[in-house]
């Protein structure tokens, strides 16, 4: 007899779960193991007949054979149906839960325990993977455990999964009528009085924004449904957290004391509240049951530990962008209106001579007043002068309240009257949204537990844990260098990205970091131009052996270690945040100061615009103000602006190399973007009317070089190719079947000779590339292109004599046959250009090569110059003549190997 366990006072979530099991395990029945709420006893009124419930007094504990237990992981919940986890005859304990934190004390033989917002949903899944239907009254159960337990999808742990559940379920005939009916029930005459009383009684309390609720509850005997009147009190009193406490007596003299707790405050977990007086559910909602305890000593304790879990919200010292783009009052509306253009700002602070804050104007002012054709107008006409400011230390709510309150776009933040920064809306929305936000994959197998949003104590210990600690204590000790100085400091780009993806890998390995980005954003200071040069000193005076260089106007500063004992081979950038703009397309970028934002604004891809803030306050906390956390788990290559290939071509080449080194996929929406760039013919253009276009350039290069040099390069080209990107290069390359045949064939031989050649492979690869394109004149000729991606001299001039040299070539070698013949046309000609050639010629010519390469030019002459003087013969210019007719000879196999058949060719050719 298979049995499957619902709790005691059963939810929908078990009830669902369990119903699910048995169209899984037929013959299975369920047994409910001590009430249900009052909800689901409403409903089983009607429906039980639908079910396979039976009671538990039913049961003949001897004939059971497996037992099935469902949302939950204590045996204290399951009532006296917990003896027969003990019956020795059982075949197997079968458990199914949704509170991976806990650890409970079922010894189960098969556990399925994963983070979602309801245990139904794991049996859904389990039902659409072996094909199985349900009848109407299982759909509609089923659903109401999962509406019912992620609060209709609302609660902060509920995922995709459980919307995918609930969709398939709704395919099956699930009611709506009777999900609605039952998802929010009336509370009961009893609760009805309850709930006055508590109101009455409620005490509320502040700390740091948020209202807490508590409440103790005393009545004569047991009340179910105590878990709605919660809710309901949590709704009715409008705070954020409420702890309900209920005591009554049962059994005699012995009291008993139920305890609700539910929360609306994103960093509260009131599982690991409630874990302490031996209770337990989700973060935002648990219960326990506790005997002969004083229940105002409980209610002080669990207030206490709920208080000890808000953290204090951010200020707007935290929240700021700085430095704020500022213009003064005469400036003209044209030219504001530009600057926004520029910026993509949504207004501008309007500062005196003495860059006090005089005022402020919105993009809605600027083009009210273009409309009216006020082009030429100083703005100090049209700014709003009575300007809503906040200080450094304004809280989170405060802000929020005051945008609110008067419909303002952004804050000013002042410190004694110095504009330090400003707090937007999209600052605020973003703080909420990254408080409550947490990722979860559509499909279970894809790791739902590894991808969920981590919080900053997560993401701190990840990185702590998966780095070097030599390169963990150099980071430290940037870190403390800028707190120091009053900057923020944040570990950016690349490395996060690395870091991000081996955190979430099943393998708990170190990620070697070669290449390192930090930028320092203002907080109690601001932060110059020179902040990375002060605090690469620093690091250099701490940790030997690096080399600093400063490079650009911008005052980048990079420490670079080579072949270092401790830090092996590591390059280290330190920069002012800052801000690009682009003059034209492909140029090289103008630089500003700017904000942490909008340093990361100007990256390429979402998956490199992250950033781990390595400073107090709030150390560890990530920054994605592009979703490229969510990109990584989707495994794709998004980019973040429309422009940005036009801008930068050299983008569609990074892009490429991303997807394919990571197995990651370019997301629609950007090739769309790249194939419109290339389409528009901006690269002609820009070549044409700026020929050493920077793009083209080092950048270029550098691009070509780190695809070509890696192993994924076949992959890389073809990518390239499939996308048009190729004609970045020249307006006619492409792929050919001939391309690729050579390609692999320079590859193949660069292997086989690479123990005695120093032949770059990469730029082997590219003249390869190059070499397709076809002879002529001007900017699109072989030499041309070569010279605008700054290739060697030396290679510039095979590409500009290889039609000659293959013309020249091919017809020695169609002329010669015998080795002698092939040596002496191939003789003193470069491997690199003798293989750009050997390419291009017919699989006869080519073994005549390749012959030469690995046999006949590695031939000793049979006699030298030694020994001819031993036979006599006298060093002059016959000699010359000499050493050539036996190095011909020991080449054709004239002397059969033998010494002394080539003394008496000499000796009869050569007469003394």
């Amino acid at each position: 007899m298979d049995i499957i366990l619902c709790h005691t006072t059963a939810d929908f979530d078990s009830l669902g779960a369990a119903v699910g099991l048995t169209r899984l395990h037929p013959g299975a029945r369920i047994v409910l193991t001590g009430g249900a709420h009052p909800g689901v006893e409403e409903f089983l009124r009607l429906h039980r007949d639908e079910y396979a419930i039976i009671e538990r007094r039913s049961v003949n504990p001897e004939q059971l054979r497996s037992l099935f237990v469902v949302d939950t992981q204590w045996r204290d919940r399951l009532g006296k149906a917990a003896e027969w986890l003990d019956a020795p005859h059982l075949k197997g304990i079968y458990l199914y839960d949704h509170h991976p934190g806990v650890m409970g004390d079922i010894a189960a033989s098969h556990c399925q325990i994963e983070a979602i917002g309801a245990t139904t949903t794991l049996i859904v899944e389990q039902l659409q993977e072996q094909n199985l239907s349900l009848t109407v009254h299982e759909a509609t159960v089923m659903a109401l455990g999962i509406h019912v337990d992620s609060g209709s999808l609302t609660f902060d742990h509920s995922t995709a999964r459980d919307a995918l559940a609930l969709a398939w379920l709704m395919k099956q005939g699930a009611s709506l009528t009777l999900i609605a009916e039952y998802i929010e029930p009336g509370l009961s005459d009893s609760l009805q009085e309850l709930l006055a009383t508590a109101l009455e009684t409620v005490q509320t309390e502040e700390v740091w924004g948020q209202q807490l609720g508590s409440v103790l509850l005393r009545t004569a005997d047991y009340v179910p449904g105590l878990s709605g009147l919660a809710s309901r009190l949590l709704e009715l009193t409008d705070t954020d957290a409420m702890i309900l406490l209920h005591e009554y007596q049962r059994q005699g003299d012995e009291s008993r004391l139920t305890v609700i707790a539910r929360s609306q405050i994103p960093q509260t977990d009131l599982n690991l509240i409630l874990q302490t007086i031996g209770g337990g559910g989700h973060r935002k909602a648990g219960s326990a049951q506790l005997r002969n305890a004083n229940p105002e000593e409980v209610l002080g304790q669990l207030c206490d530990r709920l208080k000890g879990q808000i953290p204090p919200p951010p200020t707007a010292r935290e929240l700021m962008s700085s430095p704020v783009r500022t213009i003064r009052p005469s400036t003209t509306i044209g030219e504001a209106h530009r600057i926004l253009l520029r910026y993509g700002h949504s207004g501008l602070s309007v500062v005196n001579q003495a860059d006090e804050l005089v005022g402020v104007i919105s993009r809605r002012d600027l083009d009210i007043a273009l409309h009216h054709g006020f082009h030429h107008a100083p703005v100090k006409g049209y700014m709003t002068r009575n300007v809503k400011t906040i200080r450094p230390d304004t809280l989170l709510p405060e802000i929020e309240g005051l945008m609110v309150t008067f419909d303002i776009g952004r804050l000013p933040v002042l410190d004694a009257g110095e504009l330090l920064g400003i707090v937007t809306r999209t600052d605020v929305l973003r703080e909420r949204h990254e408080e409550s936000h947490q990722l979860c994959p559509v499909h279970p197998e894809q790791g739902s537990q590894r991808w969920r949003w981590m919080r900053e104590a997560d993401v701190w210990d990840g990185l702590r844990s998966h780095l070097n600690p030599k390169l963990w204590q150099l980071l430290e000790t940037a870190a403390q260098a800028a707190q120091e100085r009053g900057w923020q400091l944040y570990l950016v780009g690349g490395a996060v990205r690395d870091v991000l993806r081996g955190m979430q890998s099943p393998q708990e390995t170190e990620v070697v970091l070669t290449d390192i980005d930090l930028v320092v954003d203002g907080f109690h200071q601001s932060a110059t131009v020179g902040a990375g040069v002060e605090l690469a000193t620093v690091l250099q005076e701490r940790f030997a052996g690096a080399r600093l260089d400063v490079h650009g106007a911008f005052q980048t500063a990079a420490l670079l270690w080579h072949n270092d004992p401790v830090f092996d081979s590591l390059w280290l950038d330190i920069a002012t945040a800052r801000t690009e703009f682009y003059p034209y397309p492909a140029a090289n970028p103008e630089v500003e100061a700017s904000s942490i934002r909008q340093d990361l604004y100007r990256r390429d891809f979402t998956i490199n615009a992250l950033a781990i803030r390595l400073t107090t306050p709030r150390q560890g906390k990530l920054l994605d103000f592009f979703g490229g956390v969510l990109d990584l788990q989707r495994g794709w290559v998004r980019v973040l602006h429309a422009n940005s290939f036009i801008e930068d071509p050299t983008r569609i080449f990074r892009a490429v190399r991303f997807a394919v080194r990571f197995g990651f996929e370019i997301e629609p929406e950007t090739e769309r973007f790249i194939r419109h760039a290339i389409a528009s013919g901006v690269y002609e253009r820009s070549r044409s009317l700026n020929p050493r276009t920077p793009a083209l350039q080092a950048r270029l290069k550098s691009e070509l070089k780190y695809l070509l040099q890696a192993s994924y390069w076949p992959r890389a080209l073809r990518e390239l190719d499939r996308l048009g990107a190729l004609q970045c290069l020249h307006p006619q390359l492409r792929l050919t079947r001939e391309l690729w045949r050579r390609l692999q064939l320079m590859d193949r031989g660069l292997r086989r000779f690479e123990n005695w050649h120093h032949l770059s492979h990469w730029r082997m690869l590219l003249e390869v590339l190059l070499s397709q394109v076809e002879m002529g004149d001007g900017e699109f000729s072989r030499a041309a292109v070569a010279q605008q991606l700054q290739l060697p001299e030396e290679t510039v001039q095979r590409l500009a004599t290889l039609g000659e040299r293959c013309e020249r070539l091919q017809g020695g070698l169609k002329l010669a046959r015998r080795p002698s013949e092939v040596v002496q046309v191939l003789e003193g000609e470069e491997l690199a250009g003798l293989l750009l050639v050997a390419l291009g010629m017919g699989r006869s010519l080519r073994r005549k090569v390749w012959q030469y390469l690995t046999e006949w030019a590695h031939v000793k002459p049979l006699l030298n110059g030694e020994d001819l003087k031993q036979l006599g013969y006298k060093p002059g210019p016959q000699f010359k003549e000499m050493l050539a007719d036996i190095q011909a000879g020991t080449l054709d196999g004239d002397f059969g190997g033998s010494r002394e058949a080539a003394i008496a060719f000499v000796c009869d050719r050569y007469p003394l």
